[in-house]
C-alpha cells in the first residue's frame, strides 16, 4: 500500500516560496502532494529553465524532492510544465548503492495514474545514484492544455508524486542480517523485465511481422495472450501458416516496436527518457506536418523543437490507431491520455478525425472541449487548416456538435 508522506505547498504569492509539511513514513511506497497556489503568478514570476524546488520527504529510508517547472525545463520544452523527482544523496557516503526506483507524476484527480499496477506499468524502472540523482519528465502536461482543464482550480493545481523502491541497499541489508526474508528485490514483479528480454533477444521466437521493410521477431502464444486480434489471427480457423512472415500494412515501424513492447511489458514506451530523437521516429509519417509547423513555430518555437512535438503528437497518433487495431484497450485508454495533455490548435484536427475513425468518444470529447474554449483568431487559423477541411468533407456530423457546444458556452 501506498503511503502519504506530505504536501508541499508552493505559494506563487509568497515570492514563489514552498513550504513542506512532512509525514514520518518509511515504507518502500509512498506518495508525496504537491500543491501550486496562485499557478498564473508562478507562470509569471518564474522563467523557463528555473523551478519551484519543494523540502525533502523520506520513501523507502531516503530523501526526495520534487522540482516544479512551470515553464518548462528547457526551450525546447517551454510550453510545458515540467516535474522531476530528485534523490538527495548523503555527500559524505560514496560508496552508497544506487536506488532502484519506479515513479510517477499525476494530477490528484487522475485515479487510475496511482494504482500500484499502472506505475509499474508506465515507466522503467529509474537508478538514482550520485551521478544521476534527478529523473522526470520534462513534458508532463501543456499550459494551455491544463488551463482550459478542470484540474485547475481557482488558479490551484494539486500533483501527485508516486515514489516504488525497487530495490534498496539499505533494506536489503537489513534483510540480510535476519530481519526479513529475501530483500526488498522480492516484493515487486519483475515479470515484465524478463519478457522484455525474450522480446529482446529473440529466443524460441515462431512468428514474424514485416511492417514498412523491417521484419519483428516475435512469440505465438506471448501475442495471443495479449491480443485477441493476435489470438484470431495466429490460432484462428484463418491463421497465417506458421512459416509465413505475416505482412503488417498502414503502420509505421517504430509505432510497431512501440506496440510490441507493450505487449511484452505492459509498459507504455516512453520516447524522450529513451533518447530516441522523435523526428526520427516520425521521419516517414510528414503528412499534414508543415501546417502544424508553421503554427509551433509562429508561438515562439525553434524549429527542432517544433519538429520534436509534431513527431511525438503523429506517433502517439499512430500508437492509438495501432492500439485499437489490436484490441489492446489500457494501450488505447493510455493514448487518449496523452493526446488529451498534448493537444494544440495545430493538432486538434487531426486527433478528432483519428476519435471519430476509431469510434473513441472520450477523445472525440477531449478535442471538442478544446476547440470550445479556443478565441476567436485560434477558431479561424483551425477551420482554415487543411485537417478542418478533411473534417468537414469526411466527418460533417461534428460540425454540428461543435456548433452545439459553442452556443451552450455562450449561454453560461
Amino acid at each position: 500500500m501506498s503511503v502519504f508522506t506530505g504536501v508541499s505547498i508552493a505559494d506563487g504569492y509568497k515570492r514563489c516560496s514552498c513550504e513542506t509539511l512532512a509525514v514520518d513514513a518509511r515504507g518502500d511506497s509512498g506518495y508525496h502532494l504537491l500543491m501550486v497556489n496562485g499557478y498564473s503568478r508562478t507562470k509569471e514570476l518564474i522563467p523557463t529553465g528555473q523551478s519551484i524546488t519543494a523540502n525533502s520527504f523520506n520513501v523507502g529510508g531516503h530523501d526526495w524532492l520534487i522540482e516544479y517547472y512551470p515553464n518548462g525545463e528547457n526551450p525546447g520544452c517551454a510550453d510545458f510544465i515540467s516535474l522531476f523527482l530528485n534523490l538527495l544523496y548523503d555527500a559524505d557516503d560514496d560508496d552508497e548503492e544506487p536506488v532502484e526506483v519506479r515513479f510517477s507524476f499525476s494530477l490528484v484527480d487522475q485515479v487510475e495514474k496511482q494504482m500500484p499496477t499502472y506505475i509499474r506499468a508506465t515507466g522503467e524502472t529509474r537508478s538514482f545514484s550520485s551521478t544521476t540523482s534527478i529523473w522526470g519528465n520534462d513534458r508532463f502536461m501543456r499550459r494551455d492544455a491544463l488551463e482550459h482543464s478542470a484540474d485547475l482550480k481557482c488558479d490551484c493545481l494539486t500533483i501527485r508524486c508516486d515514489v516504488v523502491v525497487v530495490s534498496n541497499s539499505r533494506v536489503d541489508d537489513d534483510d540480510a542480517g535476519g530481519h526479513g526474508h529475501g530483500g526488498t528485490k522480492a516484493l515487486l514483479p519483475d515479470i515484465h523485465q524478463h519478457f522484455n528480454s525474450l522480446l529482446r533477444n529473440k529466443v524460441g521466437a515462431d512468428v514474424a511481422f514485416q511492417v514498412g521493410g523491417e521484419t519483428f521477431p516475435a512469440h505465438r502464444c506471448v501475442l495471443a495472450a495479449r491480443s485477441t486480434v493476435f489470438m484470431a489471427q495466429l490460432f484462428g480457423p484463418m491463421k497465417e501458416a506458421s512459416n509465413s512472415v505475416i505482412q503488417i500494412k498502414d503502420m509505421e515501424p517504430k509505432v510497431f516496436t512501440a506496440l510490441l513492447s507493450f505487449v511484452y511489458t505492459d509498459s507504455f514506451p516512453d520516447m524522450y527518457e529513451d533518447n530516441i530523437k522523435l523526428s526520427e521516429l516520425c521521419k516517414d509519417t510528414r503528412q499534414g506536418q508543415e501546417n502544424e509547423m508553421s503554427e509551433a513555430v509562429s508561438q515562439g518555437k525553434d524549429g527542432e523543437a517544433a519538429e520534436d512535438e509534431m513527431g511525438l503528437l503523429q506517433w502517439l497518433q499512430g500508437l492509438f490507431a495501432a492500439a485499437d487495431r489490436y484490441d489492446l484497450q489500457r494501450l488505447k485508454f493510455i493514448c487518449v491520455k496523452q493526446l488529451s495533455q498534448r493537444m494544440c490548435v495545430g493538432s486538434v484536427a487531426s486527433t478528432l478525425a483519428l476519435a471519430e475513425q476509431h469510434h473513441c468518444h472520450g477523445l472525440k470529447v477531449a478535442c471538442l472541449k478544446f476547440i470550445q474554449v479556443q478565441s476567436p483568431s485560434c477558431l479561424q487559423t483551425l477551420m482554415t487548416s487543411n485537417g478542418w477541411g478533411h473534417i468537414l468533407t469526411t466527418y460533417p456530423s461534428v460540425l454540428n456538435e461543435l456548433i452545439a457546444m459553442l452556443a451552450s458556452n455562450q449561454r453560461k
